[in-house]
């Protein structure tokens, strides 16, 4: 539904549905079809076929069926009997090919080729130097080149199962509080959100709002927040890797790949688990398992504490243990696992985590010691004969923020170094120097471009029709992780289509029909649809309906510990409170002036 439409229903007395509707998108006879279906009357109210660059995401089928026809095709058969491997065991994984300045006729993906013999770790056991090319809508084999061998790595040491079992993880996580889910309504503590399950997405949470005791009602925070794409490119430019260059969410989908969780070992004992639906490549309702788990979460981490020892005859100690509730998805992106994390804190923050796991892409080596590398391998040597290829992930996330109302401003606050002036101090004073703060409202959409790292900033997303008693503006402070830039060059191919990695933040007028960093359709798109050109409208955003976007942000080296499975690597950010409460509300006082 419309935004408009949905804050008006929520409201309301919530009798009356907003009007629903929905895209569909159909790629049929090599064309890409765009209906939008009414599903409040069940009709078709549009169809057109769509004619810009880029093309609808993988599905399994596509991708399934690929994977199987270099099995049957004799050019290949031959390469592997060539390399002494049985055919029965090679598995064939496709990618993405991107786009590289060519003009494009065609949907292609491009297989890879690896070997079991002995280890169910199939990304281990890269067979090198062969290049396929499918052309999807025929589901042909059009292109294959056999260029070069490598020894394949051995299977020995290539196996991740692990052998302890599942842990017991209720004993840490039994919490006295509890929380409710109401359809896709959860409620918990001071906390309302609503949570879905989106096939391009994956898990979407929308529509949150914080009780404040003091005034004794919800507040908005949040109206929609999702990771919109990511970016991934490997460093290796040589024929069978230059074109890695993968935009997960838009190529394949988080929730095509989510997988079935499971429990006591991606969720403590105390979860629940949600089952996601979306629609498959034949029109039917797909299922994906336990695809979301939701539970409280107690490490031991204090919430406050503080000691005071400055009381006659007394000393008094108090705090409170920290209890949040955790909304977790886990997406399987062939070699690759992100798990994805969105915290809520009775204080008010929402911290934002995804850790990184899974299988580094690999690729065969005839080296077995780095004192034998006298080349450019483009990676780390892990294991014998075989090299982690150094690469980055950056994930884009989307988020709408409606704080305390639509109509919101954001500021960035830098810290200045001021020399003291004698004249407004005292005289006797030997301090030299200390940080200002200096702050800015973004006016346009080019002001709120920013590469973090640069300088000691504070970012915040404010209400400028709401203040506190103390004449303070309402709003929320993005707290960013470690800075990470896109180290490719500007006018490099892959870094055209992702330009919207060059900037950690940005701030874009709200527009329903902008949700994707990347483009709605991100398969060999071009980067003239994204975040990137929709910012070059510069469009007003000062006082008005704007969402954030933020890049988290890793470049990997791999090393030996990342071999044979990864463990897991961690990054986010959080939307802490910045004068949105009157004071601590974890002290949950009670306003005796308001």
């Amino acid at each position: 539904p419309e935004k408009e439409d949905v804050l008006k229903w929520l409201s309301s007395s919530k009798e009356i549905r907003p009007n629903r509707l929905a895209k569909v998108v159909v790629r049929a006879k090599g064309e890409t079809y765009e209906l939008i279906v009414d599903l409040t009357i069940g009709s078709i109210i549009s169809d057109q076929v769509y004619t810009g660059y880029g093309y609808p995401p993988l599905t399994f089928s596509e991708l399934f069926r690929a994977s199987k026809l270099p099995l049957k095709y004799p050019k290949f058969k031959k390469s592997i009997l060539r390399r002494g491997l049985n055919l029965s065991e090679v598995s064939c994984v496709p990618f993405t090919v991107g786009w590289f300045g060519e003009h494009i006729t065609k949907r292609t993906l491009k297989i890879a080729s690896f070997y079991r013999g002995g280890s169910v770790n199939v990304f281990a056991r890269p067979i090198q130097g062969i290049s396929i090319i499918v052309d999807v809508d025929s589901m042909k084999i059009i292109k294959y080149t056999d260029r070069l061998r490598a020894p394949v790595p051995k299977a020995e040491g290539t196996d991740f199962q692990s052998t302890k079992g599942k842990p017991n993880s209720t004993t840490c996580n039994i919490t006295n509080g509890g929380f409710s889910i109401e359809g896709q309504m959860v409620k918990w503590g001071n906390w309302n959100f609503h949570v879905a399950f989106n096939a391009r997405a994956g898990v979407i949470i929308s529509t949150a709002s914080i009780f404040d005791e003091r005034k004794r009602k919800f507040r908005s925070v949040l109206y929609r927040g999702h990771v919109s794409e990511t970016f991934v490119p490997y460093m290796d430019p040589t024929s069978e890797w230059y074109f890695r260059t993968f935009m997960d969410i838009g190529e394949f989908g988080f929730g095509r790949s989510a997988d079935t969780l499971q429990p006591l070992i991606d969720c403590p004992g105390n979860a629940v688990f949600i089952d996601g639906y979306m629609v498959g490549a034949d029109g039917l309702a797909q299922k994906v398992p336990r695809a979301i788990c939701i539970f409280e979460r107690y490490v031991g981490n204090l919430a406050w504490r503080h000691t005071e020892i400055n009381v006659p005859g007394k000393v008094i100690r108090s705090g409170e243990p920290e209890t949040s509730l955790v909304v977790r998805m886990v997406a399987t992106v062939g070699n690759y696992d992100y798990i994805l994390d969105w915290e809520f804190k009775q204080s008010g923050t929402i911290k934002v985590g995804v850790d990184l796991t899974g299988i580094p892409l690999m690729k065969a080596t005839s080296y077995t010691n780095t004192d034998q590398i006298r080349e450019n391998v483009y990676g780390s040597l892990i294991a014998e004969n075989t090299v982690g290829v150094h690469h980055d992930h950056f994930l884009t996330y989307y988020l709408d923020l409606d704080v305390d109302g639509n109509d919101n401003s954001f500021i960035k606050t830098k810290l200045q170094t001021a020399k003291v002036s004698h004249q407004s101090t005292s005289a006797t004073s030997p301090r030299k120097s200390y940080w200002a703060v200096v702050k800015k409202t973004a006016k346009t959409e080019a002001e709120a471009r920013i590469q973090l790292g640069l300088e000691p900033a504070e970012l915040l997303v404010v209400n400028p029709n709401k203040k506190t008693r103390l004449g303070n503006h309402v709003g929320y402070r993005l707290i960013t992780g470690q800075p990470v830039n896109s180290l490719l060059s500007d006018y490099d191919y892959p870094q055209i289509r992702a330009a919207y990695t060059k900037y950690q933040v940005w701030v874009t007028a709200y527009n329903k029909l902008e949700r994707w960093a990347g483009g709605f359709y991100a398969d060999r798109s071009r980067g003239n649809d994204g975040l990137a050109d929709w910012s070059q409208r510069n469009r007003a955003i000062d006082n008005k309906d704007i969402v954030l976007w933020y890049t988290v942000g890793f470049h990997h080296v791999p090393y030996q510990e990342d071999f044979p499975v990864m463990p897991t690597f961690h990054g986010g950010f959080e939307l802490r409170p910045a004068n949105y409460f009157e004071s601590n509300p974890l002290l949950k006082q009670e306003c005796k002036t308001c």
